[in-house]
């Protein structure tokens, strides 16, 4: 126990030097790059390649027609410069400042009013369907999917506005027909109207529909009903709107606007709901 003692006291006393610490409170300033925008490339159409068909517009059809082929152009919106066009079947573009070498210039002829041009050759369908002068004017890119989908879109209104149609109440149905026929719907029996409402659904759905959503065509309709039961009566001007039992003044048509759609619109308000239930009293009294 002695010899361990003196060994202690014998070892000698070894120092660890720290590390210097510079305790400042100086603030460090960091300075974060600003990413910089993405350049966006211009945007590529899409082209499909697949066969292609024109046609001439209107009625006639000329056996022969020579569509022009030089001296057209395009205004470029993105270098907005007027860009000279020409179809040359020696060249890989239509455009006049991207051409190489020689131009032999070709003939773009439409037979018996029509001009079919396979996918192979791209040059002249891009000339057609985007950038002649022409295009939508004297010719035109047959498109049997964007005439499939406006027939589609036509059938599904014509099938909309029939059921709305089938299952109307007679009052709305007498409103959108006295929209079309006038007055004379007065005089149709409910089988004739019914009808004439399908008939009107099938010829021109999307007006159908228009107006089967209005209110105000209802509202038009009571005011035309309650002059022709002789409860009110429109001014020989055209400007007032009277109680046929005594003239006394119901409402102003303002100006520049129809009477009955004024009166329509007239009986939203809180005098007119009050006129418009005093009325209908008297309709079905």
């Amino acid at each position: 126990m002695a010899k361990k003692q003196a060994a202690a006291k014998a070892a000698p006393k070894v120092e660890v030097e720290q590390p210097e610490t510079n305790a400042t409170n100086e603030m460090v300033e960091v300075v974060l790059e600003k990413p910089q925008p993405k350049k966006q490339e211009p945007k590529k159409l899409d082209w499909e390649v697949k066969d292609r068909l024109y046609f001439i517009k209107g009625k006639e059809k000329p056996i022969s027609y020579l569509m022009k082929s030089a001296n057209i152009y395009w205004f470029d919106s993105e270098k907005k410069v007027q860009r000279e066009l020409k179809y040359c079947k020696n060249q890989q573009t239509v455009f006049v400042d991207e051409m190489k070498g020689d131009q032999r210039l070709s003939h773009i002829i439409f037979r018996d009013g029509s001009l079919f041009v396979p996918k192979q050759e791209v040059v002249l369908q891009k000339l057609l369907s985007l950038y002649h002068p022409h295009k939508d004017k004297l010719f035109y890119e047959h498109k049997p999917q964007a005439i499939a989908a406006t027939e589609l879109d036509w059938l599904e209104f014509e099938v909309e506005a029939l059921i709305l149609a089938k299952s109307m109440d007679i009052d709305l149905a007498e409103a959108i027909m006295r929209v079309e026929v006038g007055s004379e719907v007065s005089k149709m029996s409910s089988k004739e109207l019914k009808r004439d409402l399908l008939l009107f659904a099938k010829g021109n759905p999307q007006l159908f529909i228009e107006l089967a959503s209005d209110d105000n065509v209802q509202l038009r309709n009571f005011g035309i009903k309650a002059v022709e039961a002789g409860v009110l009566k429109l001014s020989s001007d055209q400007r007032n709107f009277l109680w046929a039992s005594n003239d006394r003044k119901v409402m102003v048509v303002p100006f520049d606007e129809h009477p009955y759609t004024a009166l329509a619109h007239w009986f939203k308000t809180d005098e007119g709901m009050e006129i418009y239930s005093n009325i209908e009293k008297r309709l079905n009294a």
